[in-house]
């Protein structure tokens, strides 16, 4: 696992006297991971000005997104409606952000049960995009092949007790497709092995990490040393996507080699449009470097995991029908 706190603090820096993050446009996907990375600074400085860095994101995510119920998926005018996995990984970042203050475990499992009857077809999936008042499937979209995971994981994140019967319906359909489900996309790949880490000894995250690895296999491009998009598209690459994909490897313990090699090159590369300066590239970047709070090593909770940090630190849709469609990440 990768601690380089001095490249998370130049580059959260530099994204700041740019404008791009946390002072540009929220986005929740990105947001998310910048609250699990401000949690992950903490555990490992035991500095409070992390939290509230944390605590401040989380107002104005709140503040510019949040609706009646749920949150839009970004601040930009082409963002709207909302995405289940986005939603779940904000879920995740209060589950960790409430390892600390119980107050933003408790936020966290309210909205839960606020848009898992939305999104949910129980027996069936997770709508992939909502309406942004969550009245109904968003236009031309299906059910998400990833959802259900996400959902499974952040529900047990956030109370285990307390979200028993959203997990179920989250583990029914599980059941009903982990030994199909086949994944080809490089984020996907990346998230599936994150998710699986959590509880390696489950059917379902044994055979995905399998299945995760093959095929990412087939998409390492050697040299220079990246991830290609999928196993077709050899020549197709994203720098926030290959992020993803060092966090996974990461929580599987994985080709660490690999992980050093992607980072350094898209340091350096430039893809020549907006992803250049698009806050997910940067914060994807960091939390490459430093994983943290992401991750499960040995079980415990991250209170337990940054009290171990303080002793360690010097400084004290339509469903059915033709318009239906199953959706990747990205």
């Amino acid at each position: 696992m990768l601690r380089d706190v001095d490249y998370v603090l130049q580059k959260l820096d530099w994204m700041r006297a740019e404008g791009i993050w946390p002072n540009g446009l929220r986005y929740l996907w990105t947001d998310a991971f910048g609250v699990v990375l401000y949690v992950s600074l903490y555990a490992e400085l035991d500095e409070e000005r992390w939290l509230d860095e944390a605590e401040r994101l989380v107002v104005d995510v709140e503040r510019v997104l949040g609706r009646r119920r749920g949150l839009r998926i970004g601040e930009a005018p082409d963002r709207d409606g909302q995405y289940f996995h986005y939603l779940a990984m904000w879920l995740f970042a209060l589950a960790r952000l409430g390892d600390l203050k119980p107050e933003y475990r408790e936020r966290g499992i309210a909205l839960a049960r606020d848009i898992h009857p939305a999104f949910v077809v129980p027996g069936r999936g997770v709508i992939w995009k909502m309406q942004e008042d969550l009245s109904g499937p968003y236009p031309g979209y299906g059910l998400g092949s990833m959802d259900a995971y996400d959902g499974y994981v952040s529900y047990r994140m956030l109370d285990e007790e307390e979200l028993a019967p959203e997990i179920a319906q989250m583990r029914d359909l599980m059941e009903r497709d982990w030994r199909t489900l086949d994944v080809d996309q490089d984020l996907g790949l990346g998230m599936m092995l994150w998710l699986a880490h959590f509880f390696p000894d489950e059917p379902w995250a044994e055979a995905q990490t399998r299945h995760s690895l093959r095929t990412l296999e087939t998409m390492w491009v050697d040299p220079p040393g990246y991830f290609s998009r999928a196993p077709w598209l050899r020549d197709t690459k994203f720098a926030f996507t290959n992020y993803g994909v060092s966090l996974g490897l990461q929580a599987a313990g994985i080709w660490p080699g690999r992980v050093d090699r992607l980072n350094a090159f898209f340091e350096d590369w430039r893809s020549g449009d907006e992803y250049d300066r698009e806050a997910i590239t940067w914060v994807m970047a960091c939390t490459s470097r430093l994983p943290g709070a992401f991750l499960t090593r040995g079980g415990g909770t991250m209170t337990e995991r940054s009290n171990q940090a303080r002793e360690r630190s010097p400084a004290g849709a339509v469903v059915d029908g033709s318009a239906s469609r199953r959706k990747e990440r990205g």
